[in-house]
Protein backbone atom coordinates (compact mmCIF):
# COMPACT_ATOMS: atom_id res chain seq x y z
CA UNK A 1 0.00 0.00 0.00
CA UNK A 2 1.14 3.42 -0.60
CA UNK A 3 1.03 6.38 1.01
CA UNK A 4 -0.17 8.62 -2.27
CA UNK A 5 -1.76 7.67 -5.89
CA UNK A 6 0.92 7.19 -8.53
CA UNK A 7 1.26 10.10 -10.85
CA UNK A 8 -0.51 7.98 -13.47
CA UNK A 9 -2.78 7.35 -11.05
CA UNK A 10 -3.21 11.24 -10.44
CA UNK A 11 -3.01 12.50 -14.28
CA UNK A 12 -6.23 10.17 -14.78
CA UNK A 13 -8.26 11.23 -11.89
CA UNK A 14 -7.64 14.53 -13.07
CA UNK A 15 -8.39 14.19 -16.88
CA UNK A 16 -11.31 12.06 -15.71
CA UNK A 17 -12.60 14.81 -14.08
CA UNK A 18 -11.87 17.32 -16.71
CA UNK A 19 -13.58 15.27 -19.45
CA UNK A 20 -16.66 14.56 -17.21
CA UNK A 21 -17.16 18.68 -16.65
CA UNK A 22 -16.43 19.11 -20.86
CA UNK A 23 -18.91 16.09 -21.70
CA UNK A 24 -21.47 17.97 -19.72
CA UNK A 25 -20.45 21.20 -21.08
CA UNK A 26 -20.81 19.70 -24.35
CA UNK A 27 -24.39 19.20 -24.08
CA UNK A 28 -25.14 22.69 -23.47
CA UNK A 29 -23.10 23.75 -26.52
CA UNK A 30 -25.40 21.58 -28.57
CA UNK A 31 -28.38 23.86 -28.11
CA UNK A 32 -26.44 26.93 -30.07
CA UNK A 33 -26.81 24.85 -33.00
CA UNK A 34 -30.93 24.71 -34.75
CA UNK A 35 -31.42 20.81 -35.69
CA UNK A 36 -29.47 20.09 -39.07
CA UNK A 37 -27.03 22.49 -38.58
CA UNK A 38 -23.21 20.73 -39.15
CA UNK A 39 -22.21 22.53 -36.01
CA UNK A 40 -24.65 20.58 -34.00
CA UNK A 41 -23.37 17.58 -35.11
CA UNK A 42 -19.71 18.12 -34.86
CA UNK A 43 -20.62 18.87 -30.84
CA UNK A 44 -22.06 15.28 -30.91
CA UNK A 45 -18.97 13.98 -33.03
CA UNK A 46 -16.61 15.37 -30.41
CA UNK A 47 -19.00 14.55 -27.27
CA UNK A 48 -18.74 10.49 -28.58
CA UNK A 49 -15.54 10.98 -29.21
CA UNK A 50 -14.25 12.69 -25.93
CA UNK A 51 -17.23 10.16 -24.26
CA UNK A 52 -14.80 7.08 -25.77
CA UNK A 53 -11.62 8.34 -24.47
CA UNK A 54 -13.45 8.33 -21.24
CA UNK A 55 -14.35 4.66 -21.17
CA UNK A 56 -10.67 4.29 -22.16
CA UNK A 57 -9.64 6.16 -19.00
CA UNK A 58 -12.09 4.74 -16.85
CA UNK A 59 -11.13 0.95 -18.22
CA UNK A 60 -7.46 2.12 -17.31
CA UNK A 61 -8.05 3.61 -14.23
CA UNK A 62 -9.77 0.85 -12.43
CA UNK A 63 -7.49 -1.76 -13.77
CA UNK A 64 -4.78 0.68 -11.77
CA UNK A 65 -6.79 0.56 -8.54
CA UNK A 66 -7.19 -3.05 -8.70
CA UNK A 67 -3.24 -3.68 -9.10
CA UNK A 68 -2.14 -0.77 -7.10
CA UNK A 69 -4.25 -0.51 -4.58
CA UNK A 70 -5.17 2.86 -2.98
CA UNK A 71 -3.41 4.34 -0.10
CA UNK A 72 -4.74 3.28 3.21
CA UNK A 73 -7.52 6.41 4.70
CA UNK A 74 -6.48 8.04 8.02
CA UNK A 75 -6.52 5.92 11.19
CA UNK A 76 -8.68 8.83 12.88
CA UNK A 77 -11.73 7.79 10.49
CA UNK A 78 -14.57 6.56 12.09
CA UNK A 79 -15.98 3.25 10.32
CA UNK A 80 -19.03 5.44 9.56
CA UNK A 81 -16.75 7.59 7.66
CA UNK A 82 -14.51 4.96 6.33
CA UNK A 83 -17.97 2.90 4.69
CA UNK A 84 -19.01 6.14 3.43
CA UNK A 85 -15.97 6.61 1.69
CA UNK A 86 -15.87 3.09 0.05
CA UNK A 87 -19.55 3.38 -1.07
CA UNK A 88 -18.98 7.11 -2.37
CA UNK A 89 -16.18 5.87 -4.46
CA UNK A 90 -18.03 2.53 -5.87
CA UNK A 91 -20.66 4.84 -6.67
CA UNK A 92 -18.37 6.98 -8.99
CA UNK A 93 -16.74 4.22 -10.39
CA UNK A 94 -20.68 2.68 -11.16
CA UNK A 95 -21.76 5.81 -12.75
CA UNK A 96 -18.13 6.44 -14.51
CA UNK A 97 -18.50 3.13 -16.60
CA UNK A 98 -22.69 3.10 -16.86
CA UNK A 99 -22.56 6.91 -18.24
CA UNK A 100 -20.25 5.53 -21.54
CA UNK A 101 -21.50 2.56 -21.98
CA UNK A 102 -25.25 4.07 -21.93
CA UNK A 103 -24.08 6.83 -24.40
CA UNK A 104 -22.72 4.06 -26.77
CA UNK A 105 -25.76 2.10 -26.83
CA UNK A 106 -27.67 5.29 -26.93
CA UNK A 107 -25.46 5.74 -30.11
CA UNK A 108 -26.03 2.73 -31.37
CA UNK A 109 -29.65 2.53 -31.01
CA UNK A 110 -29.94 6.01 -32.52
CA UNK A 111 -28.58 4.07 -35.64
CA UNK A 112 -25.24 5.82 -35.76
CA UNK A 113 -21.84 4.47 -35.48
CA UNK A 114 -19.39 5.33 -33.10
CA UNK A 115 -16.53 7.12 -34.44
CA UNK A 116 -13.38 8.41 -32.09
CA UNK A 117 -12.01 11.45 -33.46
CA UNK A 118 -12.36 9.91 -37.17
CA UNK A 119 -9.64 7.68 -36.57
CA UNK A 120 -11.71 4.39 -36.49
CA UNK A 121 -15.48 3.84 -36.65
CA UNK A 122 -17.55 1.31 -35.03
CA UNK A 123 -21.08 0.60 -36.83
CA UNK A 124 -24.31 0.12 -34.99
CA UNK A 125 -24.60 -3.92 -34.15
CA UNK A 126 -28.05 -3.38 -33.51
CA UNK A 127 -31.08 -1.60 -35.75
CA UNK A 128 -32.40 1.71 -34.82
CA UNK A 129 -35.21 1.58 -32.31
CA UNK A 130 -36.58 5.13 -31.08
CA UNK A 131 -38.20 3.95 -28.04
CA UNK A 132 -35.10 2.24 -26.84
CA UNK A 133 -32.96 5.40 -27.25
CA UNK A 134 -34.91 7.47 -25.74
CA UNK A 135 -34.85 5.03 -22.65
CA UNK A 136 -30.91 4.67 -22.76
CA UNK A 137 -31.27 8.78 -23.18
CA UNK A 138 -33.55 9.32 -20.05
CA UNK A 139 -31.06 6.90 -17.76
CA UNK A 140 -27.67 8.43 -19.33
CA UNK A 141 -29.02 11.86 -18.88
CA UNK A 142 -29.93 10.38 -15.06
CA UNK A 143 -26.33 9.01 -14.78
CA UNK A 144 -24.69 12.25 -16.12
CA UNK A 145 -26.55 14.34 -13.55
CA UNK A 146 -26.03 11.85 -10.71
CA UNK A 147 -22.01 11.98 -11.29
CA UNK A 148 -22.19 15.65 -10.62
CA UNK A 149 -23.81 15.54 -7.60
CA UNK A 150 -21.52 12.72 -6.34
CA UNK A 151 -18.12 14.62 -7.42
CA UNK A 152 -19.76 17.73 -5.96
CA UNK A 153 -19.87 15.55 -2.68
CA UNK A 154 -16.36 13.78 -3.16
CA UNK A 155 -15.01 17.26 -3.93
CA UNK A 156 -16.66 18.69 -0.81
CA UNK A 157 -15.35 15.73 0.97
CA UNK A 158 -11.66 16.35 -0.48
CA UNK A 159 -12.05 20.16 1.20
CA UNK A 160 -13.40 19.35 4.76
CA UNK A 161 -10.32 16.81 5.23
CA UNK A 162 -7.90 19.44 3.93
CA UNK A 163 -9.10 22.39 5.29
CA UNK A 164 -11.00 21.35 8.63
CA UNK A 165 -9.86 17.93 9.67
CA UNK A 166 -6.30 19.02 7.85
CA UNK A 167 -5.15 15.60 6.81
CA UNK A 168 -3.59 14.04 3.92
CA UNK A 169 -6.55 12.60 2.24
CA UNK A 170 -6.77 15.41 -0.74
CA UNK A 171 -2.97 15.52 -1.12
CA UNK A 172 -2.91 11.97 -1.88
CA UNK A 173 -4.65 12.92 -5.15
CA UNK A 174 -2.61 16.14 -5.75
CA UNK A 175 0.18 16.94 -7.98
CA UNK A 176 3.73 16.48 -6.17
CA UNK A 177 4.83 19.20 -4.43
CA UNK A 178 1.19 20.80 -3.95
CA UNK A 179 1.13 22.58 -0.35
Amino acid sequence: MHPTYTSAQKAIHWAVFLLVIGLYGLTYVEEVFPRGDPGRAMVWWLHISFGLLLFALVVIRVGLRLTLGTPGLPQEMSPLERSAAKVAHLALYALLMAIPVLGILLTWYRGDALSFFGLFTIPAPVPPDRDTARFIRELHSLCANSILILAGVHAAAALWHHFIRRDDVLKRMLPEGTP
